[in-house]
């Protein structure tokens, strides 16, 4: 994509773009994210700053350790006093509810990858708050109805018990319910819960013909290992990561790992373009990206070439170029913010390889169907983003 204008310092405030990296460095999801996003956002630097050599960036980082209070602490700081001009990532549903309130008043960018909670770009969406990357209808929509359409009808849900957690229950229980299934209820565990046996005899107890996990990182990790050494992997009841990251899958091996199924806006070896970045990726980080890396790479690529194209890192005038400009990159093809503020872009169901399929490090998937845009998000007359309507009025 060509940069037309030819930015000055002085047209720039402070003299630098500042751009913030917030997620969870060190627990539960750090895994799937964590320092792994801060060295896509330093690709994507590198690769801007060969397009546009005299615009100055800087990036700062932080763990907003999944509390929201500390979370919005550190984005009203940066933007207050550290001139901060864009945040990407977050990661956390309940920090990102958070922050983009802080946002929302400050009037400044955020742009979020894995962050699963519906009410980002529903209810509570912003003028200045972008979903990259998925919300919980995406992850969920297509298999449920994939598999109820195959007579796997029955649902039980194990689940984190935040914000993130309970949004994809509830929207998995509201989908089950358009296409004929059930639900036989759902169980939800704090975040950082190590012993998940209870959990798993209640889902077993419901004799419910799918278990769903609603969680991630670490715990969905710990939990399906557990799952494992109870033996419920012979059973007959069908197990459903409802999100799951490749460090997930690399954590468990493809020994517990086989045969699940997720749905991902992202993987490092569909292509060419996508396997090239994977081994960039792989050369500073010893691991091959997940998708939310992918998706921060591609969120800061976009919000620079906005800065350079409106000359200036005005909000309103970068909100309006990375409108205007679709996202043309390996994570996504002609990709177009919508007026809801997601980023619209295919995805992908896979399934994880049997242990003997996989013939080298990190290649766990094989794809079983892509979910064009067209099918995989809720449709903009169902939403419930006052931008919406907003949008609708200016017609």
């Amino acid at each position: 994509m060509a940069i037309v204008a030819d930015v000055s310092a002085a047209e720039i405030s402070d003299g630098v773009v500042r751009i913030g990296i917030i997620n969870d460095q060190s627990g539960a999801l750090s895994d799937l994210a964590g320092p792994g996003s801060v060295v896509a956002a330093k690709l994507a630097i590198e690769d801007f700053q060969k397009l546009k050599p005299d615009l100055k960036v800087e990036l700062v980082t932080a763990d907003h350790q999944n509390k929201a209070d500390i979370g919005s602490q550190v984005v009203r700081r940066w933007f207050d006093v550290d001139g901060v001009d864009m945040i990407a990532d977050v990661g956390n549903s309940a920090v990102a509810l958070a922050i983009q309130s802080v946002a929302r008043d400050k009037n400044r960018i955020v742009i979020y990858s894995a962050v699963g909670t519906t009410e980002i770009s529903g209810k509570q969406c912003s003028p200045t708050g972008i979903a990259w990357l998925h919300d919980n209808y995406n992850l969920v929509a297509a298999p449920i109805r994939k598999l109820v359409s195959e007579g796997l009808d029955g649902w039980f849900f194990i689940a984190a018990d935040y914000a993130f957690g309970r949004n994809m229950v509830s929207e998995s229980q509201r989908i089950l319910s358009e296409v004929g299934g059930k639900s036989a209820g759902a169980v939800f565990h704090p975040l950082g819960t190590v012993d998940y046996s209870s959990f798993i005899l209640q889902a077993s107890g419901s004799q419910a013909k799918v278990i769903a996990f609603a969680n991630a990182g670490d715990q969905l990790v710990a939990a399906m290992k557990q799952w494992t050494e109870f033996g419920m992997n012979t059973g007959s009841q069908k197990v459903v990561a409802e999100l799951m990251f490749l460090t997930d899958v690399h954590s468990m091996g493809p020994e517990i790992a086989k045969g699940l199924t997720t749905v991902t806006a992202w993987y490092w070896d569909l292509n060419d373009e996508t396997r090239a970045f994977g081994r960039r990726f792989y050369q500073a980080r010893n691991r091959m990206p997940t998708a939310p890396q992918a998706a921060v790479y591609s969120a800061v690529l976009h919000y620079l070439k906005a800065v350079a194209a409106a000359g200036t890192d005005s909000t309103a005038a970068v909100m309006e170029k990375m409108r205007s400009m679709p996202v043309d990159d390996f994570y996504a093809r002609g990709a177009m913010l919508r007026a809801d503020n997601k980023l619209v872009h295919d995805f992908y169901l896979v399934q994880v390889k049997e242990p003997a399929e996989v013939k080298g490090p990190w290649e766990y998937y094989k794809l079983v169907a892509t979910i064009p845009a067209s099918e995989a998000y809720l449709p903009l007359s169902q939403s419930e983003c006052p931008l919406v309507n907003t949008a609708s009025s200016r017609k």
